[in-house]
């Protein structure tokens, strides 16, 4: 940098120097450095023409000055006269003008007074050498007779130094000057215009200036480029080189005006010649000639001198914006290096199994592949370090070390991804040695299993199954490990802690094996000796081999993250299986060998959950890498269609969630209990909850299915799907999580299967019933979402219990007898959701699609409160009907299940709904009692509060225990059937969505819908009068008004309906008292109907023992009426 600076000052004063020598070179030759004047500074002294240099000279190459005749000749202003005579004499070249100057002084025309003054005033003023004056006296004779006579006396007078001759005539005059340098006016043949005189010694000037001016412009603009400082960025030097170069560009432009006006000038001086070859050029266009040709040589000068300092100024600037672009890119280079040296110091994992260190490969390959273009654009930049030198670049002592830099990372990369490989490739080879061993100890295992116990018994058996289990012995030359030390020093530079344990316990799992080949061996051995007497068959057992934990209930699980990753394979698994069945079938084994080989079953299954819950976890962690993080690649964006972009959470949905807990959870808690196979149901329970998750994904799947139909054909996927060499396309992908989560129950039907008499039985039973639970719940979920019409938020009915398609009929008290007739035989199809707070009838729409699109909507029509609904659980003639009746029975829907089992279990979930709202309001009742007798002044009868509580409880037991098919519970404390709420809370008024035209094809459309508003306005609002039904009821407020002063109630008295009378007054008996006296109707609320009075659709149809529980509508509301006890409740 030092040199280029020096290099550059000399350059800059080499610069000045030749051009400072340009500048004064044009002052000499235009004489400017003696006597600066200008012919456009006195032009228009010039053009008076008083004094005139026509380019004449004398015999010895004297200049001629003619004074031509000129009237007013003193009366020319002093200074214009010296201005005039100064500039006149310095034209001529310094040698010609010191020769001397002859003046031809034409004073024909004029008196001799006037030449007197004028050859005076000329004596005095004229600044240059004189040779000789000569002066034309005047014509006339007696001025010519006076200027001889005067001259001859005044001659002292003139005070000249030189001869003053007195002329008569022209030819005198050509007698000193040759024809040839005299003007016309004086009798020569001299070619001479003032005017064109006057206007080439203007643009000679000018031009002379030209080249003075540019020379010092280029002086100021070289020290401008050598003193301006160079930028520390790319743009800024950049911008500057562009400043730089457009400046250069207008002082080019400039010179080559100035050149093209020489060249004018010169040609306009040498056109005569150029037009007559014979034409000669007087002396004075000589003189210019050749100043113009010096000027032009001075321009040139100035312009090779300029460009040489440029050319070394725009190589200072390009290599300034070459080290620029170096240092950036140098810099982004660095940091690309970095981050994948940092990326790489990240494949620290040597693998558990041979899949995954397969997979590290070749996610190794993959990043080796993504950070070739770093690395190649690494080793070119660094490569550029010769250019620089062979450039002599000014700052290649900075930029080779930074090349050597480059050099150095990317050899250390090179070097450490080869070493990291390297120690996958061990990795891979050790891990392949270990599943080589444990799929031999297995195939040993097997082998030992299947050997048939009572064909061994024989000679011949014995001696057979010991050839079997040599011949398998001579094949773990190449399977088996030979020598553990051998294993950790071949391999001591991948051995860490867990890796290291795995070879430990294969070693372990290889010599238990053997030691059982041994005892086997021996065993065999004796038995194929001969025999004199009869044996006893004998199952020989290894005694080595481990025990089931099963028997051990108090051995503790051993905490390792890295088990045996793939001990068995499914076939030899199903082989395996097979040969064990047909080995208990074939014959009667010990116990102890019946528990090992369901021990070994049970380890295989558990082989495989664990094998395939890895390979699950990598699935999606290749899924999440490879296609969900480069949705957010910058480098992958143009790929990514607009329309597809911020879809991410649609198309992959939370399987980011569903990978961290099987990667950081689930699957470590399995590998907790690889040696216990039949306890991991409990693996399972403690983490039931966080299954959950699966529904979401379920949920979003119909989505995502729908959105990678648009886009499976974008670019974008199939770039990731070459990159990550997948044969099968993402959707297959996509659909893992759906997959495994059913596949979970399937292995957990498998370990339950041998794993009956085992410690964890329960916890395997109760771990399949909670996945089939899951299961269900997404699927029911499923379904949910697929409803479409229902205003309010499904969330608020509670959870969703179960879900199905039923045929329904109706059977209202409300509507057109003919609609009620055709509803007998019209059954409507509808799909049911039951929640906690509802019944929800649908209509199933089947879409037209693929996929997921094509599964079904569900159209809602309308929902029953279940608080106000009510069963029937048996209908006369069909085991697979059930009524749900609403508001008193006075909406009936007759449902018909698939099958008897489905009407099983939607009655019993609609039983439980029932009974806990029953027991809810139950508590709620027996709440508001207990505050009302804490409030009174004096306790209440004995009679009027003992029983209720205790006959509930013990009729309440023995209604379960018959599993009676009907019981009611018209409300907590009032017999005014609910009100429906208003759609806009959630719930829809049934009257308004199934009408016979709909919903019965056959149906005419001029009949009244079953249900509609003015049907519900009638009497659907809760306020008709309540219909006699023998049997017990409770009464809900006090009543002291009866006919009979001594029959009073209190609020929770049982009565006994007897008969109805008028005006909504009925007879009963106080059963606590045993009084009778009349009561509104209003005030009872039924606890216990007579059987036949809970028909269904008519005392025909119905059995003689049907019975219904229903629960009326907000049970808070009626219990705040009153205090309300129930009793006396029975089937």
């Amino acid at each position: 940098m030092r040199c280029w600076l020096k290099i550059e000052e000399m350059a800059l004063e080499e610069l000045m120097q030749r051009l400072n020598a340009v500048s004064q070179c044009a002052d000499e030759i235009m004489h400017q450095d003696i006597i600066p004047l200008y012919a456009a500074d006195i032009q228009d002294q010039l053009m008076k023409q008083f004094a005139y240099l026509s380019g004449g000279r004398g015999g010895d190459g004297c200049p001629v000055i003619t004074f031509p005749d000129y009237p007013a000749f003193s009366e020319i202003p002093e200074k214009e006269f010296q201005n005039v005579l100064t500039y006149l004499t310095s034209i001529p070249s310094l040698r010609d003008a010191g020769i001397g100057f002859i003046l031809v002084i034409d004073r024909r025309q004029d008196k001799w007074t006037s030449v007197k003054a004028s050859i005076l005033r000329i004596a005095a003023s004229f600044p240059g050498n004189l040779q000789l004056v000569l002066v034309l006296r005047p014509t006339g004779f007696f001025h010519r007779a006076l200027s001889d006579i005067a001259f001859r006396f005044n001659k002292d007078e003139l005070k000249m130094k030189v001869p003053i001759i007195m002329l008569g005539s022209v030819s005198e005059l050509q007698g000193y000057i040759d024809k040839t340098q005299l003007t016309e006016d004086l009798g020569g043949t001299l070619d001479y215009c003032h005017s064109r005189w006057l206007s080439r010694r203007t643009a000679i000037e000018g031009f002379a200036q030209k080249v003075k001016q540019t020379a010092q412009i280029l002086q100021s603009f070289g020290t401008e480029l050598a003193e301006t400082e160079l930028p520390n960025d790319v743009q800024s030097t950049s911008s500057l080189l562009a400043t730089h170069t457009e400046k250069k560009d207008k002082m080019k432009e400039d010179i080559r005006v100035a050149v093209e006006q020489g060249d004018d000038i010169l040609g306009s001086i040498t056109k005569p010649v150029t037009e007559n070859p014979e034409y000669k050029l007087n002396q004075d266009q000589l003189d210019n000639q050749t100043t113009v040709e010096r000027l032009l040589a001075q321009l040139h000068e100035t312009e090779t001198a300029f460009d040489e300092f440029w050319i070394k100024h725009q190589q200072k600037l390009e290599q300034c914006l070459r080290l620029r672009n170096f240092e950036q890119n140098f810099r982004e280079v660095k940091a690309a290096l970095d981050i994948v040296s940092e990326r790489l110091s990240a494949f620290t994992d040597v693998g558990n199994s041979s899949s995954h260190v397969e997979h590290i490969l070749k996610d190794l390959a993959n990043f080796e592949e993504k950070s070739y273009e770093t690395i190649v654009k690494a080793r070119m930049l660094a490569s550029e370090r010769d250019a620089f030198i062979q450039s002599n670049h000014y700052a290649v002592d900075s930029i080779i070390p930074k090349c050597s830099e480059l050099h150095h990372l990317c050899d250390a990369f090179t070097t450490e991804i080869e070493h990291r490989r390297n120690l996958l490739n061990k990795s891979l080879e050790l891990h392949d040695l270990l599943e080589k061993s444990m799929k031999w100890c297995d195939e040993g295992i097997y082998l030992l299993a299947s050997q048939p116990v009572d064909k061994c018994q024989s000679q011949d058996g014995a001696e057979s199954a010991l050839q079997e289990i040599e011949k398998f012995l001579d094949t773990g030359a190449g399977n088996k490990i030979k020598e553990l030390n051998k294993i950790y020093r071949e391999y001591a530079h991948i051995l860490n802690e867990d890796l290291k344990e795995h070879v430990q316990k294969v070693f372990q799992k290889q010599e238990s094996m053997e030691e059982m080949f041994q005892k086997r061996q021996v065993s065999l051995k004796k038995l194929a000796a001969k025999q004199t007497r009869p044996v006893q068959p004998v199952a020989p057992r290894p005694e080595a081999f481990v025990k089931s934990p099963c028997t051990s209930p108090g051995l503790q699980r051993e905490n390792t993250s890295n088990s045996e990753s793939s001990a068995l394979r499914r076939v030899n698994y199903r082989k395996g299986k097979s040969e064990m069945t047909e080995l208990h079938q074939s014959r009667g084994g010990s116990t102890m060998d019946d528990e090992e080989n369901l021990a070994v079953l049970r380890q295989h299954v558990m082989n495989e959950l664990i094998e395939t819950e890895r390979a699950y976890v990598e699935e999606l962690l290749c899924v999440l890498e490879g296609y969900a993080a480069e949705m957010d690649n910058p480098l992958m964006a143009h790929l990514i269609s607009p329309e597809l972009q911020n879809k991410k959470d649609i198309l992959f949905g939370n399987m980011e969630e569903i990978y961290h807990f099987h990667n950081r959870i689930f699957l470590r808690e399995l590998e907790t209990y690889v040696e216990y196979p039949e306890l991991v149901g409990r693996c399972f329970l403690d983490q039931m909850e966080d299954f959950q998750i699966y529904e979401k994904y379920c949920q979003n799947k119909p989505r995502s299915e729908s959105l990678w139909r648009q886009f499976s054909d974008s670019v974008f996927f199939q770039e990731c799907q070459r990159k990550l060499d997948h044969k099968l396309s993402l959707d297959s992908y996509l659909l893992k999580p759906v997959q495994r989560i059913t596949k979970y129950q399937l292995l957990l039907k498998e370990m339950l299967k041998y794993s009956k008499n085992c410690e964890g039985a329960e916890d395997l039973q109760e771990a399949l019933t909670s996945i089939l639970g899951i299961l269900k719940a997404v699927n029911d979920s499923m379904h949910q979402i697929a409803i479409t019409g229902y205003d309010g938020n499904l969330n608020e009915l509670g959870k969703l219990l179960m879900q199905g398609s039923f045929s329904v009929w109706t059977d209202h008290k409300k509507g057109h007898t003919k609609v009620k007739d055709l509803a007998r035989f019209k059954p409507m199809q509808r799909h049911l959701f039951l929640h906690e707070k509802a019944v929800l009838f649908c209509k199933k729409r089947e879409e037209n699609g693929e996929g997921y699109e094509k599964a079904p909507s569900y159209s809602y029509k309308h929902s029953l409160n279940m608080a106000a609904v009510g069963i029937t659980e048996n209908v006369k003639g069909d085991a697979k009907k059930f009524e749900i009746w609403y508001n008193a029975r006075e909406e009936v829907y007759i449902i018909q299940a698939p099958t008897p089992e489905v009407k099983a279990t939607w009655v019993s979930e609609i039983r439980k709904v029932l009974t806990s709202q029953l027991q809810a309001c139950r508590e709620a009742s027996q709440h508001r009692t207990l505050e009302q007798t804490q409030s009174l002044p004096l306790p209440l009868p004995a009679s009027s509060c003992a029983s209720p509580s205790r006959n509930h409880t013990r009729n309440t037991k023995k209604m379960e225990e018959k599993k009676a098919d009907i019981t009611s519970l018209e409300g907590c404390g009032t017999t005014v059937a609910p009100k429906y709420p208003e759609k806009g809370k959630g719930w829809a008024k049934p009257s308004h969505s199934l009408d016979a035209s709909e919903e019965n094809d056959g149906w005419s459309s001029a009949e009244e819908p079953l249900n509609s508003s003015d049907a519900e306005e009638e009497g659907g609002g809760g306020g008709g009068e309540m219909k006699l039904t023998p049997g017990k009821y409770t009464v809900v407020t006090d009543y002291d008004k009866g006919v009979s002063e001594e029959f009073t109630v209190k609020s929770g008295d049982l009565v006994q309906l007897i008969r109805e009378g008028e005006d909504g007054l009925w007879f009963v008996k106080n059963l606590s008292s045993g009084r009778e006296g009349w009561i509104p109707a209003s005030n009872l609320l039924m606890l216990i109907g007579n059987s036949k009075s809970a028909q269904s659709l008519s005392s025909s149809e119905s059995g003689t023992a049907s019975s219904t529980l229903s629960t009326s509508s907000s049970c808070s509301d009626s219990c705040n009426v009153s205090s309300t006890s129930f009793s006396d409740i029975k089937g």
